[in-house]
């Protein structure tokens, strides 16, 4: 087998210079503290350069006790965690299950052909390169805990043939397999290559390592340098585009560092580092809340913790990126309390498959964050069985996740506003309303105009649901976030798409900046009672209605077992629409104003007690026949079984009092009240 192409091919010292000296001050001090840090590579017991030698002695000074790990493995853990593991493994309930599971997963994987180079539209080959990912991940752990080379060789043949040497198929573009049109793919295939090179370090032969090591540099690393002299669009902002590129290639590089010759992976590794810390890291807001969506957290946090991990086993340092923003520790917050009776509160574009991307960030960040819940939540969740799960969990772990946190919670920063409030946090069967009431801008063309939109569960079904996104490879649909933008045309993204209310057949202002006000008891599970008036949020929407007054309030009853939703339309010159999309079959009686909604042989009534001469009518989820059709041959996807709710509102001032009742047992039945109005709302 030859490889595309020289193996010790090298970049120019002019190059890595240049690309040096063209650092900014602030990625120059990361350059300088991981170059320093790893000068005596050849020789790893040599001692860190003095302030003397350096000749900077701030440098020296931030970079103190940190050598590069000088044995493999050292991603995500180093030799001895992985020498303690099969010990550990018996004696542990949670890590036993997931040890079997991964194992089982890797034997459904092994008989797989590797795949085909097939690109998906706008996504290219992501979803390819994560399957690798996986599949690789999941056989490095296998070998490393069996040293069976049946694992090995599966491995080698994956990576022969996704580094485009395969004598039986060509995959992707001479020299750039990894597709750079799509950095994406590059940075998890980065990841992938950089767990094979490292855990299998001592398995590899002297050829195998350097086959693996030349497409690590060649087709990731050099790539990730020419991206920074480029000055790529994904290099300058926030979420999961720059947490999985710059993570790819600070994994990558952190995995070849020291054998690899050419100088790249040091070049590289500062620049990606200082950018990571000054991006990815600040990619939620005051509250915790993730810039893009909740599902985006996914993709965005397990490149964090996989580059910040790599960092601390590799380097002993996370240089920053656990508290480049204050409130990062909070992200772990935010995704529990996105987590419903049936699902998350899935906001916005929900993304592409997960494959690769778990919520077991959670147990690298509640251990190094000292946050014991986050582990102790994610330890029984569906996605929990994974290698880096057996690396990050803490078996000393004890204790109930949920005993101290409140049922009720808003996260209230302004660019991501948006509320929880439950019954319970462990009964399937109890009631989840969250409403989301932020900015519609800055969440990286992911989010939707969904000022005021909401999700309901009860009884375990989820009854008010969200449409998640439409096409990425439809036209125009990662255009822009403007007024004016192409994006908004479409259904799922528009405001008519939401769970929210329609002002004059238009959608909501996107730059508009709702405010909200919340009060909660703050009652744990624990702490509750049957008395518990239950937590309130209220979000003024005037600015997303270009000035027409729209508030809109959501509460728990008494008992935490009905929610009621509010609105106060103030001055309408236009009519507007209340609506809600449910997957239910609706029927009608009390001439319109229940509305009796079916699902799975669960039973839930949703009463109108304002405005009297208002009545629910079904519905269907599609654009209006009043706005323009979508232009140049596009098409809104389809959205089978889904049935909008709707009541039709004149002009005017009027209050939309609506109580949604769960029919737990035969007889249970909700009356009529009059509404309270919103200024007079309290816990009392």
């Amino acid at each position: 087998m030859s490889w595309q192409s020289s193996p010790r091919a090298r970049v120019p010292g002019a190059v890595v210079v240049a690309a040096a000296l063209a650092l900014s001050t602030i990625t120059l001090t990361f350059y300088l503290r991981l170059s320093l840090a790893t000068a005596t590579l050849q020789t790893p017991s040599s001692p860190l350069p003095t302030a003397a030698s350096t000749g900077n002695e701030e440098a020296t000074i931030q970079i103190l006790g940190r050598h590069l790990e000088p044995t493999h493995p050292r991603l995500f853990a180093n030799r001895s965690k992985w020498a303690s593991l099969p010990d550990q493994i018996p004696g542990d309930e949670y890590l036993s299950k997931w040890n079997r599971t991964i194992f089982r997963q890797a034997d459904e994987m092994l008989s797989l052909p590797p795949p085909d180079y097939k690109k998906d539209g706008t996504s290219g080959i992501l979803d390819i390169a994560r399957t690798v990912q996986l599949r690789i991940k999941h056989w490095a752990y296998a070998y490393r805990l069996t040293n069976d080379p049946k694992w090995k060789d599966r491995i080698w043949k994956e990576i022969v043939h996704t580094a485009g040497n395969s004598t039986g198929a060509s995959f992707g573009t001479q020299g750039d397999s990894w597709n750079t049109d799509h950095w994406l793919d590059v940075g998890e295939f980065l990841v992938a290559f950089g767990i094979a090179y490292d855990w299998l370090y001592d398995a590899w032969t002297a050829e195998e390592r350097e086959g693996i090591r030349w497409s690590v540099v060649d087709l990731g690393l050099r790539k990730g340098l020419e991206s920074f002299e480029r000055k790529e669009w994904f290099l300058g902002v926030t979420g999961n585009w720059n947490c999985v590129t710059a993570g790819g290639m600070i994994v990558g590089a952190l995995a070849v560092l020291g054998e690899d010759t050419s100088g790249v992976a040091r070049s590289l590794l500062g620049r990606a580092v200082e950018n990571a810390e000054r991006h990815c890291g600040k990619s939620v807001d005051e509250s915790g809340t993730w810039a893009e969506t909740p599902d985006y957290w996914h993709f965005g946090t397990q490149a964090h913790a996989q580059l910040s991990s790599g960092l601390l086993t590799s380097l002993g340092s996370t240089f920053g990126m656990l508290d480049s923003h204050p409130k990062f520790r909070e992200t772990g917050m935010f995704h529990i309390h996105t987590i419903g009776m049936t699902e998350k509160f899935n906001y916005g574009d929900c993304g592409p498959s997960k494959i690769t991307a778990t919520a077991n960030s959670l147990f690298f960040y509640g251990r190094e964050y000292g946050i014991p819940e986050y582990g102790l939540f994610q330890r029984d969740r569906p996605d929990a069985a994974d290698p880096l799960s057996m690396l990050w969990y803490e078996s000393s772990l004890k204790g109930e996740w949920h005993d101290h946190l409140p049922l009720d919670k808003a996260f209230s920063d302004p660019s991501g506003a948006w509320v929880s409030l439950r019954s319970s946090w462990t009964d399937s069967n109890g009631v989840f309303v969250a409403m989301k009431g932020g900015k519609m801008t800055g969440h990286a063309t992911h989010g939707n105009l969904d000022a005021g939109d909401f999700v309901l569960d009860a009884l375990g079904e989820r009854w008010a649901i969200e449409l998640c996104q439409d096409s990425y490879d439809a036209p125009g649909y990662f255009s822009s976030e403007d007024q004016d933008s192409v994006r908004w045309d479409y259904y799922r993204c528009g405001t008519a798409g939401q769970n929210t209310i329609v002002h004059n057949n238009s959608n909501q202002v996107v730059d508009a900046e709702p405010t909200v006000k919340f009060e909660s008891t703050l009652v744990t599970q624990k702490t509750k009672g049957k008395t518990d008036a239950g937590g309130f949020w209220i979000a003024d929407l005037t600015q997303a209605y270009d000035g027409m007054s729209i508030k809109r309030g959501v509460r728990l009853l008494p008992e935490r077992s009905k929610v009621l939703i509010q609105d106060e339309i103030t001055d309408a010159l236009e009519t507007s629409q209340w609506r809600m999309h449910t997957k239910a079959h609706i029927t009608y009686s009390n001439s319109g104003r229940i509305a009796h909604l079916r699902l799975n042989g669960k039973a839930l009534d949703v009463l109108l007690l304002s405005p009297r001469a208002a009545v629910f009518h079904t519905t269907k989820p599609v654009r209006s026949p009043k706005l323009h059709p979508l232009s140049g041959g596009r098409e809104d996807l389809p959205n089978p079984g889904v049935s909008v709710l709707a009541v039709d509102l004149p002009p005017g001032s009027l209050t939309v009092s609506v109580i949604f009742c769960p029919i737990s047992e035969p007889g249970v039945q909700c009356s009529f009240t009059s509404p309270v109005p919103l200024s007079e709302w309290s816990l009392l």
